[in-house]
């Protein structure tokens, strides 16, 4: 399996006036919608493909998920809600939603936040998810995986900036 993980694109600051405001309901701004679609199209042009797209239940990483959804030209179908994905969300409940959820699939792409894509990422690549990673909004880093679980098992195919996959699709 070829796992993509995927920042959500710039989104709005919370509400200074506000301070208890729902994080979860925080939009991408206009600059971060345009800047996703370019960094989609980097990714597209590229050579890579997306099956199946899971996302945090937050508006901004669904907002992020189905400007992939476009670009890959998949159906609201291939777009599926994840809990697990949340900021507070638990790799082996994240593990076994994949693993159900992407039967006969090849290309899956996980969209959700720091730093828990982060972490994600160190435990799937050394088992320690204390390991130094960092995801910048819009930033994909592709896993190579033969059986996923909550530990060490997956290879670094590459980690690749915003600017980066901007670059790559003009």
């Amino acid at each position: 399996m070829i796992l993509y993980i995927i920042r959500h694109a710039i989104a709005a600051p919370l509400d200074p006036h506000d301070p208890a405001g729902d994080d979860s309901q925080r939009p991408l701004t206009g600059k971060g919608r345009t800047r996703m679609y370019r960094i989609a199209k980097g990714l597209k042009e590229s050579g890579e493909s997306i099956d199946l797209i899971l996302t945090s239940p937050y508006l901004r990483a669904g907002q992020t998920a189905r400007v992939l959804a476009k670009t890959f030209e998949l159906g609201r179908d291939k777009i599926l809600v994840s809990a697990a994905l949340a900021p507070s969300g638990q790799v082996a409940d994240l593990v076994k939603d994949i693993n159900e959820k992407r039967t006969g699939v090849e290309h899956v792409a996980l969209v959700g936040h720091e730093p828990y894509l982060s972490s994600l990422t160190a435990l799937l690549l050394s088992g320690d998810p204390g390991l130094a990673i960092t995801l910048k909004k819009g930033g994909v880093c592709r896993l190579s995986i033969e059986t996923l679980r909550a530990g060490r098992c997956a290879t670094l195919d590459w980690l690749l900036t915003p600017a980066q996959l901007v670059g790559i699709g003009g």
